[in-house]
């Protein structure tokens, strides 16, 4: 039995994900947690909301409440979508938690005595009317590229130009929208990742295996310029974890936070903790996981994540691990996505456009959702969402496949001998064909998850759904009936078996599907199919089953077009 340890980025907490943001972390860690589970290794599997930094304070203030109290409100809300797309953490955590307070101030502590902390002089925008420094992304005003009038002071999203706060035109608050500003001198903490990069560098040359699109990204970042550039660690906001050096006040830091990109990884080890005191078990049990020097030496850890988030994951936080001098577990494997785009264009949370998490689980149910994402999944390329598409896959893998082959194998089998698995008759060379295609299929399809293959794994998934469909074509046990009900017998007994073992194999990609194929054969025998001849008996004649609802329904033209209007600009 292998330990897989799994972590999905952490979403940020201010709003709803569209689809996109599901399909590049959260679903394909999931399908991977469950199949490794399915397989018998043991699984952590952990994610949480990141919850500090100026978007937080900004959404907060937009929505008329204290920035804890959104923080939780918000939290409760993802927790609820996550459960709702059948997302089986182990723990989904919070990064404002008292155990990322701790590890944070711990890490920092840590990196300061080996000597990779700086402090640094520099000049920042000063609000006299709000009587705090800014971050850049607080300050608002015209780009003087482009000319629109709401640029932040980091970036123009409307010409995507990168800015300085002191390149803005008119430049305001954009908590109080005061012009009353002033450039004044602060000081922050960086960490020194420059005296790490070639550790960093020798570290990622050693993943033979990583994705290109990982590797890729990571030297680029590594390589380019002027190379790996030391990062301010700290910032000047009221929200976030209080600058100290493990227990101690940092004397100089009064009243500063650290920055959010230098915490929200560390909640990955944090939400370890929070698993293990929430059960009230020992730090060993979370330790296992994380610290080498206590078990963690044969865990397999795995990040999903999108493109954008691999250089904080491959250069800062390892940065942070390599730099604290202690035993933590580094990643082995960063399975990294490119982009779902929406119908043309892009997703866009300012805008509505495209489809959230919240509204995709009122108009269907979540295994429509994670089917179609995981077998479009953005890995070699951006992929691209169409309501076209998305009816059309739906309606033929799930409902004219796998739906259908288990409405006509449990109803024929209900009409000819009731609700019990008929005996009788033998397997015949039909059969031994069938067993050998899908014992090559299941192995194929082994292989493919276990090389985060999403894609892949679909296809022969539904590859595995076709062979019953064909066999039961090829076979017609309801004309065989006629002649040989003996032989009708033994191709039902066959199929039904078939539909328990589809159970097992579709579960990472369909959960809910998965349990009512098992409930309607009766069983909780949810064993992995090491044999699948013997996996094609584990139903004996007479064994009681029932005929279930439709497991999919189709998607008619009048509701596509509905939806497809519905999410094509911006959100009510």
């Amino acid at each position: 039995m292998a330990r897989i340890l799994i972590t999905s980025a952490i979403p940020y907490i201010n709003g709803i994900k569209h689809l996109g943001n599901l399909v590049g972390s959260q679903l394909p860690a999931d399908l991977y947690a469950r199949y490794n589970r399915a397989r018998g290794n043991e699984v952590l599997f952990l994610c949480a909301t990141d919850e500090h930094g100026t978007p937080a304070e900004l959404a907060a203030a937009k929505a008329g409440k204290p920035v804890a109290d959104y923080c939780a409100e918000m939290w409760q809300v993802q927790k609820d979508l996550s459960d709702g797309f059948r997302l089986s953490f182990d723990m989904f955590g919070r990064s404002s938690s008292p155990q990322n307070h701790a590890l944070t101030q711990h890490f920092a502590g840590r990196l300061a005595d080996a000597g990779l902390i700086e402090e640094v002089s520099e000049k920042q925008v000063f609000s006299n009317a709000d009587g705090r420094f800014l971050p850049d992304r607080y300050i608002e005003g015209t780009c003087p590229n482009c000319g629109y009038e709401r640029a932040r002071g980091d970036q123009c999203e409307n010409c995507t130009k990168q800015l300085d706060p002191t390149d803005l035109i008119d430049a305001r608050s954009a908590i109080s929208g005061s012009t009353d500003l002033e450039v004044r001198d602060t000081k922050h903490l960086y960490l020194k990742q420059s005296q790490l990069r070639s550790k960093l560098s020798d570290w990622i040359a050693s993943k033979h295996d990583w994705p290109i699109l990982t590797t890729s990204i990571a030297k680029k970042w590594l390589n380019d310029g002027d190379g790996l550039q030391d990062r301010g660690i700290t910032r000047d906001l009221d929200w976030g974890i209080p600058v100290k050096r493990g227990d101690e006040d940092w004397p100089g830091m009064e009243g500063k936070v650290f920055y959010v990109w230098f915490d929200a990884p560390i909640e990955y080890i944090a939400s370890a903790k929070e698993w293990t005191d929430a059960a009230g078990r020992p730090d060993a049990d979370w330790q296992r996981w994380w610290r080498t020097d206590i078990g963690a030496d044969d865990v397999r850890y795995v990040q999903f994540m999108g493109k954008d988030n691999v250089p904080f994951h491959t250069l800062s936080f390892p940065a942070t691990i390599m730099g604290s001098g202690e035993p933590w577990k580094l990643v082995d494997y960063i399975k990294s996505f490119n982009y779902l785009n929406y119908d043309g264009g892009q997703f866009s949370t300012s805008q509505g456009r495209g489809v959230f998490m919240d509204q995709a689980l009122e108009i269907l149910p979540s295994d429509y959702w994670r089917w179609w994402l995981l077998s479009h999944a953005p890995e070699s390329s951006d992929s691209e969402f169409t309501w076209e598409a998305f009816q059309q896959d739906v309606n033929k893998d799930l409902a004219d496949v796998l739906g259908n082959f288990v409405s006509r194998i449990t109803k024929f089998s209900r009409a000819k001998w009731g609700e019990v698995v008929p005996e009788g008759g033998e397997f015949g060379p039909e059969e031994a064909a069938l067993i050998d295609d899908l014992t090559a299929r299941v192995r194929a399809y082994e292989s493919h998850m276990e090389a985060m293959e999403v894609r892949k794994s679909a296809a022969e998934l539904r590859a595995i759904w076709v062979l019953g469909n064909e066999y039961l074509q090829s076979v017609a046990p309801w004309t065989v009936f006629k002649t040989n009900p003996h032989r009708a017998a033994a191709i039902a007994r066959l199929s039904l078996n078939l539909v328990r073992l589809y159970a097992v194999l579709s579960a990472p990609f369909v959960p809910d599907a998965a349990v009512t194929m098992l409930d309607a054969m009766n069983t909780k025998d949810d064993s992995w199919p090491d044999d699948v001849k013997t996996a094609l008996s584990a139903l004996p004649a007479g064994h009681a089953f029932t005929v279930p609802d439709v497991l999919f329904v189709k998607i008619q033209d009048e509701d596509r077009d509905i939806w497809a209007d519905r999410f094509s600009g911006e959100r009510s």
